[in-house]
């Protein structure tokens, strides 16, 4: 007697799964199914035996429970060895060669606008995954498709040799264990949002992310590189903006892209940044939104060149137009006038990226590196410094109009490399000093890009002054205020030489590196 092989095939996706089945019936296999999937297979004329019936029982708890049961969970574990076989046959259990699983589908339920927790509990698969893992871990025997992309595959082997081969069960067997594993992260962290997040970090760090693209190329040539979409990012970010027009994104341009975004954010009026390798080389605030970016650009045109462009507003005509007339890699902002997108998309090759309302934070919380061996997780330096905040030091007094430029400085000093030092008026950067070994070499850099406009600007430093010759530089440049964190042992010797030099000086408290 011919024992014909058994399958089990109960998806939430159901691509291509009538054409799965016609085929599985074509070599031999017993369909065994659940749901709607039975319905659609056997509506196309597949011949399938519902679960039940293999099972002798009904489902119960509202559908709750139909698969998990002894004669499906045995007849996908059991080892092809003699005594599971012996002990299947003792049992009347027939052993299950192949399952097709795909899970209830609880990434696009919490998608939805006023999802309720019920909703979402009651799309929390507890079948599925069983069936998925069970046939995972005995991919020996058994061949596991979470995936309907792979149905070809599998066709073309049992077409070709009868069967799928061990190595490509084994493949399967991954994919299937990456799916589970994907799904219930998507289910840790909606239930963690509902109920509240504990403080700290967790011991143990699961990183786990949606492709979006695979990159020509990492930072060099030599390096391949791909961007990933973090599991339940919402909100304005690069991560979730979409790209409207223009070349393929490069790996250093999404980093550029989220530098942009991340400083441009910072403000309520409209505003500009033009990057260069991470760093801003220009910031400036404006009446309109073309006035911004005209003094931003016009900070550093020089370096400006082919950098990209982050703004806080809706890109309108006017704007756009200025744009148009310069090498721009990128621009992100939450959306372009339909009549800005004329203008910017008759440059092929410039990428115009849209992140919605900047109001809808798309700010995780937490901050991730890298190392060679291990990983670090910060909080987001969220740190902001209001006019409360500072604590004037010096003996002469900033005006309010130095403070108000202190406080932009500030703003922007946050987002430059470390050493770093920002030089600033009327709400436009002059000179931008990142990455210095030490503070003096990034003031100098400043500086010496500012000129004569540093007379009667305002310098930010992002971390204390260990010695005063950064003040003694500051006062031969026209510095006439300063703001940094202060927390050094000689703090006093800074504030002695802003007293000799009268500039007035302010803390923060706060300190912003950026490594």
């Amino acid at each position: 007697m011919i024992v014909k092989k058994r399958a089990i095939i109960s998806v939430s996706d159901k691509t291509g799964v009538v054409e799965l089945a016609k085929e599985l019936v074509q070599f031999g296999y017993e369909i065994v199914s659940t749901g709607g999937t039975y319905k659609t297979i056997t509506q196309a004329g597949v011949e399938a035996t519902y679960v039940t019936e293999i099972t002798g029982f009904p489902e119960i708890l509202e559908g709750r429970v139909k698969t998990l049961h002894p004669h499906v969970h045995g007849g996908i574990l059991a080892k092809r060895t003699p005594a599971h076989l012996a002990q299947l046959k003792e049992l009347g259990i027939v052993p299950i060669d192949l399952v097709v699983v795909n899970l209830y589908p609880f990434r696009q339920t919490i998608a939805k606008e006023n999802v309720t927790l019920e909703e979402a509990i009651e799309n929390i698969d507890i079948g599925g995954p069983t069936m998925v893992r069970a046939a995972a871990k005995n991919y020996q025997s058994v061949t596991i498709i979470v995936n309907p992309a792979r149905y070809q595959e599998v066709i073309s082997q049992l077409k070709s040799a009868g069967t799928v081969n061990e190595e490509t069960r084994l493949r399967l067997a991954a994919e299937a264990f990456a799916h589970t594993s994907e799904y219930d992260t998507y289910i840790a962290e909606y239930l963690k949002n509902v109920a509240g997040r504990e403080p700290g970090f967790p011991e143990t760090l699961v990183l786990r992310g949606e492709k979006i693209q695979d990159l020509r190329y990492g930072e060099n040539p030599h390096q391949k590189a791909v961007f990933y979409r973090e599991f339940g990012a919402q909100g304005a970010s690069v991560g979730t903006a979409r790209q409207i027009h223009g070349k393929e994104l490069s790996f250093n341009n999404i980093i550029d892209l989220n530098a942009a975004l991340e400083l441009v954010r910072e403000f309520d009026q409209p505003a500009a940044v033009v990057i260069k390798h991470t760093n801003p080389c220009g910031t400036a605030l404006g009446q309109t939104l073309a006035e911004a970016f005209e003094r931003a650009f016009d900070a550093d045109p020089v370096s400006a060149y082919g950098g990209i462009v982050g703004l806080n507003r809706a890109v309108d005509k006017e704007t756009a137009e200025k744009m148009s007339g310069s090498f721009l890699e990128a621009i992100i902002a939450p959306a372009f006038t339909s009549e800005a997108r004329d203008i910017l998309m008759k440059k092929a090759n410039v990428r115009l990226l849209e992140t919605g309302d900047f109001h809808q934070s798309g700010v995780s919380g937490v901050d991730v590196k890298k190392v060679n061996g291990g990983i670090l997780l910060q909080d987001v330096d969220t740190g902001k410094v209001s006019l409360s905040d500072v604590q004037v030091v010096s003996e002469v007094k900033p005006t309010e109009g130095e403070l108000a430029e202190l406080l932009f400085t500030w703003k922007v000093v946050k987002h430059v490399k470390s050493n770093a030092i920002v030089v600033s008026k009327d709400r436009q950067t002059i000179g931008v000093g990142a990455g210095q070994m030490n503070r003096v070499g990034s003031a100098n850099i400043a500086f010496a890009q500012g000129g004569e406009k540093c007379r009667g600007a305002v310098l930010a430093s992002d971390a204390f002054f260990p010695f005063r010759d950064t003040i003694d530089q500051a006062a031969q440049a026209g510095i006439t205020a300063i703001i940094q964190p202060g927390g050094s042992t000689r703090d006093e010797e800074s504030i002695q030489a802003a007293n000799e030099h009268g500039i007035a000086m302010v803390f923060t408290g706060m300190r912003h590196f950026k490594h």
